[in-house]
C-alpha cells in the first residue's frame, strides 16, 4: 500500500479528506471485532475489577488467556506465528474498546503493544517462532522494561550493563529496571542494557532466567488493578540469541516502540473519554437537585457538550493516525527479519504519535475532571467509577515520555527533517508570511466548514511564522528555548486536531443522514471555537518574546486577523450539542446512529 503522505506533512499542505481513515469508515468485520472486545470487557473484565484492584493477578492471567481465546491478542501478529495479521485500524478499535476495562486495559495494551510488537518488528524468525505463538494465545505474558531509577525520559542514560560471558554464549546483565508494567505477571521482558557499559541494546529476558527477580508491587496513586514493579538483574544470564535487533541498536527498538506506545495510549484515551461521557450523562439525567435532573441545568449541559467536542477531535486524529501507521507498516512482511525497515517506517510518524499521546492524555484529563465535577461530592468517593478513573488517568501525561518531552519532540523532529533537506524551511516561512499578509475572509463552503478550514490554514502559517522568527532570532540557542519549542509543539497539535475533525466532518457530509452530519458539524465547530483563544495566546507569547518595535507590530497585526473573524455563538452551539448528548444517553455518534461509509 502506498503511503498517502509523509509524516509531518500536515504542517506543509492541506490533507485530502478522502484519504483520511475515520470511525465511520470501519468495515463490518472491524465493527464485529469491536463488539467482541466490548462484550469481553463488559461481561468478563468489569466484574473482575475489584479483585484486580486487590492484586489477584491470577485473574489478570485468566483474562489475558481469555482474550487470547477470542483472538484479541494476535491482531497485529503474522499468521505464521498464530496471529490474525490484521491492520492497525482494527487494532485501534480494540484498544478503544478495551479502555472500558479500567486498569486491565494497561495490562492488555502493554502485553499486545509495547511488549509484543518489538518482537514482531525487530525479532529474528527464530525469536518470533519461539515467543509469539504463546503470547498470541495468552499462555505467556510480556512486559516492556526501559525505565531505571536514574533514567526516565533520558532512556540512553541507562546504567544497566551487559557483558559477554567468557564462553561467548550468554550476556550477564546487572541493574534495576523501575516501574515495569506487567512485571508481576510477565513471563518475558523486552529489556534494555548497555553492552560493556556503552552499547545500548535490547534483550529478550525470560523471567525464569538465572539472576532475574521481581520486586514488590509499587504503591501507586492509581491503576491499582495493573501490576507495576521493579525488575532486578543480579548477574542475570541471557543467551546471546536473545539480543533483539542488533547489538548497539537498542535505541531503534526503544524509541520506535515508544512511538507505538504513544499512539496506542491515544486510542485508549478515546475509549476512556467515550465511557466517561456516557457515565456523566447518565448520572446527570438521574441525579435530582432542586426538584429536577441536573442535566437540565445549563452549566452541566455545557460541560457535556465540551466533553463531546474534545472527544470528537481526539477520536478523529487517532483514527487518522491509525490509517497512516497502516500505510507505513502494511507493506512490511514481519514474518521475516525486517528490523531496519520497521525502524524507518515507525519513525515516519513519530510526530503524529507524540501528538496522539499529548492531546489524548490532556483531553482525557479534561473529560474525567468534568465527569467528577458533574458527580459533585459523589465523584470524590471511592466506589464511584469516576473517582477511580480520575486517579487512573493521571499517569497518562507521564508515561511513554512526559508530555513536556513529547511537546519538544515535535519541533525537534521537524528540525531534523529540515537538516536532511526534507523540509524547505525558509521557502515555507516565506510562503506562510505571504499567506498571512494576503489572507481574505473565509469562503463559503457547502459543508459549512469554511471558517474552520480557514483557521487551519491560518494556524499553519502562524506556526511557520513563529518557526521562522525562532530560527532567525535564536538559532544558536534554540535547543534551550524550550518555551518557544513547546509553543510550536502546541500549535502543531492544534492544527492536526482541528484538521482531523474537519476532514472527518467533510468526509461524512452527504454520506450520512443530514441530522447525523449536523452533529459532526457542530462537534467540529465547537472544538474549533474552544481552540482559537489558546492558539492566539500562544502565538502572542512567542511574538512578544521574539520581536520588538515595528516588527512586533507587524507580526501582531497578522495574528489579529483571527480576532477579526465574526464570532461563533458558543452558547447556542453548546446547547444543541448537549441536547444531542442527552438524547443519545452519552456519545452522540453511537454506532447504531451512524451509517457506515466507504
Amino acid at each position: 500500500m502506498a503511503i498517502r503522505y509523509r509524516g509531518t506533512s500536515f504542517l506543509l499542505e492541506p490533507v485530502d479528506p478522502s484519504t483520511v481513515v475515520i470511525p465511520e469508515s470501519l468495515s463490518s468485520e472491524q465493527r464485529e471485532i469491536a463488539r467482541t472486545a466490548r462484550e469481553f470487557v463488559t461481561r468478563e473484565v468489569r466484574p473482575a475489577l475489584e479483585a484486580l484492584e486487590a492484586h489477584d493477578w491470577s485473574i489478570a492471567r485468566r483474562l489475558i488467556r481469555r482474550a487470547g481465546d477470542l483472538g484479541l491478542l494476535g491482531v497485529e501478529v503474522p499468521e505464521a506465528y498464530g496471529g490474525l495479521a490484521l491492520d492497525k485500524v482494527t487494532a485501534t478499535v480494540i484498544g478503544q474498546e478495551m479502555a472500558g476495562g479500567a486498569a486491565f486495559s494497561i495490562t492488555f495494551s502493554v502485553d499486545t503493544g509495547i511488549g509484543l510488537l518489538p518482537i514482531v518488528y525487530f525479532g529474528t524468525r527464530e525469536q518470533k517462532q519461539r515467543y509469539l505463538p504463546s503470547l498470541v494465545t495468552g499462555e505467556k505474558i510480556v512486559a516492556y522494561s526501559l525505565t531505571e531509577p536514574g533514567s526516565g525520559s533520558d532512556a540512553l542514560g541507562a546504567r544497566t550493563t551487559a557483558r559477554l560471558s567468557s564462553d561467548g554464549r550468554t550476556y550477564i546483565l546487572n541493574g534495576t529496571k523501575q516501574w515495569t508494567s506487567n512485571a508481576g505477571i510477565a513471563d518475558l521482558f523486552v529489556l534494555y542494557a548497555k553492552i560493556d557499559g556503552e552499547h545500548f541494546t535490547a534483550f529478550l529476558v525470560e523471567r525464569s532466567a538465572p539472576g532475574v527477580s521481581i520486586g514488590p508491587e509499587e504503591n501507586k496513586m492509581g491503576l491499582h488493578g495493573s501490576s507495576t514493579a521493579q525488575v532486578l538483574l543480579n548477574d542475570a544470564r541471557v543467551p546471546v540469541e536473545n539480543v533483539l535487533h542488533h547489538p548497539g541498536k537498542g535505541h531503534q527498538v526503544a524509541f520506535n516502540t515508544l512511538n507505538i506506545g504513544r499512539f496506542k495510549l491515544g486510542a485508549g484515551c478515546v475509549g476512556s473519554c467515550l465511557r466517561l461521557l456516557d457515565i456523566a450523562t447518565r448520572y446527570a439525567q438521574e441525579r435530582q437537585q432542586f426538584g429536577r435532573p441536573i442535566a437540565s441545568f445549563a452549566l452541566i449541559r455545557q460541560k457535556l457538550a465540551a466533553m463531546a467536542a474534545r472527544t470528537y477531535a481526539l477520536q478523529s486524529m487517532v483514527y487518522r493516525i491509525a490509517g497512516l501507521m497502516e500505510d507505513a507498516l502494511g507493506a512490511l512482511d514481519p514474518t521475516g527479519d525486517v528490523g531496519d525497515e520497521a525502524a524507518r517506517a515507525l519513525a515516519e510518524y513519530a510526530v503524529e504519535c507524540s501528538i496522539a499521546k499529548v492531546f489524548g492524555s490532556e483531553a482525557l484529563s479534561d473529560v474525567v475532571d468534568e465527569a467528577v465535577q458533574i458527580h459533585g461530592g459523589y465523584g470524590y468517593m471511592r466506589g464511584y467509577e469516576v473517582e477511580r478513573a480520575y486517579r487512573d488517568s493521571r499517569i497518562n501525561r507521564i508515561f511513554e515520555g512526559t508530555n513536556e518531552i513529547n511537546r519538544l519532540l515535535i519541533p525537534d523532529q521537524l528540525l531534523r527533517r529540515a537538516r536532511r533537506g526534507e523540509i524547505p524551511v525558509m521557502e515555507t516561512v516565506r510562503n506562510a508570511l505571504s499567506g498571512l499578509q494576503t489572507a481574505s475572509p473565509p469562503p463559503d463552503d457547502p459543508t459549512g466548514l469554511g471558517r474552520e478550514q480557514w483557521l487551519i490554514d491560518t494556524w499553519r502559517n502562524l506556526f511557520w511564522m513563529i518557526a521562522g522568527l525562532a530560527l532567525q532570532k535564536r538559532m544558536a540557542t534554540l535547543e534551550e528555548e524550550q518555551e518557544i519549542l513547546a509553543i510550536l509543539g502546541d500549535l502543531a497539535i492544534q492544527i492536526f486536531a482541528l484538521e482531523s475533525a474537519v476532514a472527518r466532518a467533510r468526509r461524512v457530509h452527504g454520506s450520512v443522514a443530514p441530522e447525523v452530519a449536523a452533529v459532526h458539524l457542530d462537534l467540529t465547530r465547537a472544538y474549533a471555537a474552544s481552540a482559537v483563544p489558546r492558539v492566539e495566546a500562544w502565538t502572542r507569547q512567542a511574538i512578544d518574546y521574539l520581536t520588538s518595535g515595528d516588527e512586533q507590530r507587524r507580526s501582531t497585526a497578522l495574528l489579529q486577523k483571527i480576532s477579526a473573524l465574526p464570532g461563533v455563538d458558543q452558547i447556542s452551539l453548546g446547547r444543541r450539542l448537549a441536547d444531542r448528548v442527552l438524547a443519545a444517553g452519552g456519545w452522540p455518534l453511537a454506532e447504531d446512529r451512524t451509517a457506515s461509509i466507504v
